[in-house]
């Protein structure tokens, strides 16, 4: 924030030198909606005058375009898989310099100490961390996480400079039946008067406006035009995501117009490594708004000053005097490609590359490290079949299951392309295990395994054999949590996501060079190319998702919320 100097009026008046000045921009104006040639003073961090400017120092941007550091709306840094500081590494080259971070997935392994770690982490960084306190941890009560996170929990932070509200609100049962717990945490951030982001898809006009009563402001989750318009007319701003799993850009940009952009914003939710490399992050989200035939200042907008007022961000957002000098220099609004990023008034990113000093990992750090992981016999692995048994048929390329049932029999013959999936509690040691069947693998003589597993991450393996379970449960305790592939007793490739069994301290471009070894030796299973199996697993125990789920506690029917026999 300025406050009152004699110097930085006399900068802003030109009749003292900037400390910096970026000169022959077009000025992309968020404001009024154009852009305009001229120079950028900057001092101290902050834009003090946009027009003609000499500078103690001197930057010629040729006419390239200046805008504003891009916001995304709503994200999980943990699916990147990898730490704070190399997230900020990786995304701040593509002219990301605010993130609205929820730490939903580390919070479910290591409950207060994980919002500890982000807001530590997030003084050490350049890259702008804020928060919005996990709604919804655990889940639901048909698992086991790692913490749980009350409204007594949460207030411990309210008043933190980087805590903006509480984030998605996923349980919209207990919203709009009035869950006591769940309005426990609503009332305490509707009382100090902070945003509250919603989470909700698939319902009628009436249960929406039950739920908007909580206070729940935004809303991630719209998969279509007029589910977009039913939320903006109920007063929500809409976040239009495109992320890895979840692409929803295309679709709900039929219901963005000149009257409603403003309460639009642009979110990835969840981003893999592999697309922040090849694709980008915030400007590959408004490359694409722009390709299908949007304004491109439209576009901007939504990605900087339109989330930078939504979540009070008063200092961000805009090239303008008393904003912060988060600039990115493009040199065209097609391909979005950052030529320059500046946070602060300093430079950060050239031509993709940070430039600042990206600060040493923490190893370990506050977060403990390694799984807790029980007991586990081969036998508890073992079940007795007689009758017609429930399977998890995987639908691809959709989150949503398919609850079948088939004879036993076609199991205990290997016909049929139905595998075990086990799923083994990993926080407490408790040695609870679940073990279902799941159809869609096409694994052979081998299993996967995966410690990323929405949302109480608890370890899970798919495979055709016990022996190679056992032995993919191995590589995950020794790996203190990650990815891994066994054919025949051999660990054939893995990949080792030490912090909370969900993150690396690598490189972005280490982990994808790694991820990508480890989809390869997949295929050496019998699974297709067209088919991410970790994504799959991933979200295999989750269960909010319809219609059937496994988690450490058994097979649940999720149309039901309960637990049933196999």
């Amino acid at each position: 924030m300025v406050y009152y100097d004699q110097s930085i009026l006399a900068m802003a008046r030109g009749h003292q030198a900037a400390d910096l000045v970026l000169k022959n921009g077009m000025i992309v104006d968020v404001f009024s909606g154009t852009c305009f040639s001229g120079d950028v003073a900057i001092s101290g961090g902050y834009i003090v005058g946009t027009g003609s400017y000499q500078g103690k120092e001197e930057v010629d941007l040729g006419g390239s375009f200046v805008v504003p550091g891009f916001i995304d709306a709503h994200v999980h840094i943990e699916s990147s898989l990898v730490s704070p500081v190399q997230y900020s590494a990786t995304v701040m080259p593509k002219g990301t310099t605010t993130i609205i971070a929820d730490p939903h997935e580390l919070a479910n392994v290591y409950g207060t100490r994980a919002i500890d770690y982000l807001l530590q982490e997030s003084e050490r960084i350049p890259l702008d961390i804020y928060l919005m306190l996990p709604s919804c941890v655990p889940a639901t009560h048909l698992e086991t996480s790692g913490a749980a996170l009350t409204a007594d929990d949460l207030a411990k932070f309210i008043g933190h400079p980087r805590v903006l509200g509480l984030a998605e609100m996923m349980n919209y049962p207990g919203v709009i039946f009035g869950d006591r717990s769940v309005w426990a945490k609503l009332d305490l951030f509707q009382e100090k008067k902070m945003r509250i982001d919603g989470h909700i898809t698939g319902v009628n006009a009436q249960d929406l406006s039950a739920y908007v009563l909580g206070g729940i402001t935004s809303n991630h989750e719209c998969t279509s035009s007029e589910e977009a318009l039913q939320c903006l007319r109920a007063g929500l701003k809409l976040m239009i995501r495109e992320g890895t799993a979840a692409k929803n850009l295309k679709d709900l940009l039929p219901a963005v117009n000149k009257y409603n952009s403003s309460r639009c914003m642009l979110c990835t939710d969840d981003r893999h490594p592999t697309d922040l490399i090849k694709e980008g992050h915030i400007n590959h989200l408004v490359k694409l708004c722009i390709a299908q035939g949007m304004e491109p200042v439209t576009a901007i907008q939504m990605a900087t000053i339109n989330p930078a007022q939504h979540f009070g961000l008063k200092q961000l957002g805009a090239v303008a005097p008393g904003y912060q000098a988060d600039l990115v220099i493009l040199n065209d609004l097609d391909t979005m490609a950052a030529a320059k990023v500046f946070k602060k008034g300093k430079l950060a990113a050239v031509d993709g590359k940070a430039v600042y000093q990206v600060p040493e990992e923490k190893v370990g750090g506050c977060l403990p490290e390694g799984l807790k992981i029980g007991p586990i016999s081969p036998g508890k692995l073992t079940f007795n079949l007689k009758d017609d048994v429930h399977v998890i048929k995987i639908i691809p390329h959709q989150l949503v299951t398919e609850k079948i049932t088939v004879p036993s029999a076609q199991y205990l013959s290997g016909a049929g392309d139905i595998v075990k999936l086990v799923v083994v509690e990993r926080h407490h040691g408790s040695g609870n295990i679940g073990v279902g069947l799941v159809h869609g693998f096409h694994i052979k003589n081998g299993a996967i395994a995966s410690t990323v597993a929405h949302d109480s991450h608890n370890l899970i393996i798919a495979g055709d054999n016990d022996d190679d379970i056992l032995r993919a449960i191995d590589e995950m305790v020794r790996l203190k949590g990650g990815l891994a592939v066994v054919k025949e007793g051999k660990v054939l490739a893995s990949l080792a996501l030490p912090l909370g069994g969900l993150m690396s301290y690598e490189p972005v471009e280490k982990v994808v060079e790694t991820l990508e070894l480890v989809k390869a030796a997949t295929r050496e299973l019998g699974v297709s190319d067209d088919f991410d199996p970790f994504m799959t697993l991933a979200f295999l125990s989750l269960p909010v998702i319809p219609q059937i789920r496994l988690t450490d506690l058994g097979l649940v029917d999720v149309n039901e919320f309960k637990i049933i026999p196999l």
